[in-house]
């Protein structure tokens, strides 16, 4: 089950991500992350790339949800 503890966070690295949640590939190259990157922290690249980090982060944890077959249902 996806609990709220794995959901990305602004401050783990690029490569962290890609390594644990590899179906996050796409969301990089769509937002133009470079190599050079992978070793920043999620806010820190998307300020280099001039992309709004909240949308990267929404992004991410989409893809993420996605993959694991996981719906968000209002209450």
């Amino acid at each position: 089950m996806f609990q709220f503890t794995d959901l990305v966070r602004g401050g783990e690295t690029v490569r962290e991500v890609k390594q644990k949640f590899p179906e996050t590939e796409p969301v990089f190259e769509r937002f133009g992350l470079k190599p050079s990157c992978y070793d920043c922290s999620i806010e820190m690249a998307a300020r280099k790339v001039g992309a709004p980090f909240e949308d990267l982060l929404v992004e991410i944890n989409t893809a993420i949800y996605k993959s694991r077959g996981v719906t968000a249902r209002a209450s």
